[in-house]
């Protein structure tokens, strides 16, 4: 018999296991790592797999599916416990139900409470909070290489901030315990600015003390900006239409409609028009349309097919520091534009962005070091994508970039250990110590960790 294949969401990364396992309990996977006979090295555990970097690849080992562990554990007055193949929107959704909410409120839906509990993940942070979903996790339980039960809290921070960012590297994560609070109306609403003239203004958006991502359209030289706010005083019932509008256009109907272009449009400047008349449509939609001043922040979260369709897309991410993003936004649309140039690629949607707070919670984060504002370059992976993305990581190392390992697609090793430097040695480093025989590393991360610990210090 042929090996399994198991890809990701997309379908753009693919993975030959021998062996697939669908855990239904956590004897099920003390099981797995304590037979490495029958159940190859490494371990890799997946929830719905919607990483766009090959973090849960197992070619030649073991992968855990981890969908059948959904269970939500328990709702407290300020947490919500559930088993780690739970999916985000469907806590969300019962946690509705008790009048509570996540603090941070991820579009993608199909992320996993074991993705969560120690992967990367991106929202703009609101006031005086967080942007990373791992920020508010408080207690995470797992499986040991060895097949000891091991269990981190808030108590023990060093170690969170370590496992929070392990990505299945230091055990396979069964349970995780989420701080969450009560519902707050929500208000929302968006302007749109040329690139020079958004830079310009950056400090006093900022200053008006409100959520921001970014809508960045790199070929017409223009930037809408989705300001966010806590609400408190809105009366009324909340309009529930608001963010499911702007889900259907974002998740389904744009990115069909720009790879029908992108494959039934082959004369490039008529192709070009027909996205940038897209564009122009999403941006008065945005501005017009989707604005309240009472939305519930769940409303926000998408609830994504279980198998990817024809509306799929794809995306990366790079971090920068808050202080050079009016200078790096402008020289990246420039940048964007002399590709298209020399190589006749570009993005057929979009870019986003966030701003997200300063975070130390955990160890990878990509705004350690402060405030940052992220380019994310969106695409249904039309023919180029690729390649733009080797060209668009230098670009972002270049100008000190922070990556995400499970969201940066073709990251290097070079690019990882200048960009991340001691704090990814001192990952290796601690990773080794839970990990000794290696049972959980792939080859995406012995790659990016080779030699990495031996360089560990103070970060």
């Amino acid at each position: 018999m042929p090996d399994p294949v198991v890809t990701n969401w997309f379908g753009d990364l693919v993975s030959h296991p021998k062996v697939v396992v669908e855990a239904e309990s956590v004897d099920d996977i003390v099981v797995v790592l304590r037979n490495p006979n029958r159940y190859p090295s490494p371990v890799r555990a997946i929830g719905s797999n919607h990483s766009t970097a090959p973090c849960g690849a197992a070619d030649g080992g073991t992968v855990i599916k981890m969908s059948k562990m959904n269970r939500i554990v328990e709702i407290t007055g300020d947490t919500v416990t559930a088993q780690a193949g739970a999916l985000y929107i469907d806590v969300a959704q019962e946690l509705e139900k008790h009048n509570l909410q996540f603090y941070v409120n991820v579009e993608i839906g199909s992320l996993s409470v074991g993705s969560a509990a120690c992967a990367g993940t991106k929202d703009a942070s609101m006031p005086g909070e967080f942007g990373q979903v791992g920020s508010y996790i408080d207690r995470i339980k797992m499986v040991l290489p060895s097949g000891e039960l091991f269990e981190v809290t808030a108590q023990q921070p060093e170690l969170m901030q370590m496992v929070r960012s392990s990505y299945g590297a230091f055990g396979v994560v069964y349970e995780a315990t989420f701080r969450v609070r009560p519902i707050i109306p929500l208000a929302v609403h968006h302007e749109s600015f040329t690139i020079e003239d958004f830079a310009a203004k950056l400090p006093e958006l900022k200053a008006r003390g409100e959520s921001m991502m970014f809508y960045i359209f790199p070929f017409e030289n223009l930037i809408t900006v989705e300001f966010r706010r806590y609400n408190p005083t809105a009366g009324g019932d909340p309009d529930r239409h608001i963010w499911p509008l702007r889900n259907y256009l974002w998740a389904s109907a744009g990115p069909l409609f720009c790879s029908q272009v992108a494959h039934d449009i082959q004369v490039p400047d008529v192709r070009d028009r027909v996205l940038d008349g897209f564009n122009a449509v999403w941006r008065f939609k945005l501005e017009n349309l989707i604005r309240s001043e009472n939305t519930v922040a769940t409303d926000q979260i998408i609830r994504y097919p279980l198998v990817a369709g024809p509306s799929r897309y794809t995306f990366s991410l790079f971090a920068f520091p808050e202080e050079t993003y009016a200078a790096v936004l402008p020289q990246y649309c420039g940048f964007s534009r002399q590709y298209y140039k020399a190589t006749g690629y570009r993005i057929n949607m979009l870019c986003v962005g966030y701003r997200i707070a300063k975070d130390q919670n955990s160890l990878l984060s990509y705004s350690w070091d402060g405030d940052v504002m992220t380019i994310d370059p969106v695409s249904t992976a039309n023919p180029g994508w690729n390649a733009f993305l080797d060209a668009y990581n230098q670009f972002c190392i270049e100008h000190r970039g922070i990556p995400l390992l499970n969201q940066t697609l073709g990251i290097t090793r070079v690019q990882a250990q200048a960009a991340l430097g001691a704090r990814l040695a001192a990952f290796a480093a601690a990773r080794r110590t839970y990990d000794p025989h290696d049972r959980l590393l792939n080859q995406y991360f012995r790659d990016l960790l080779a030699e990495a610990g031996s360089a560990a210090g103070r970060f």
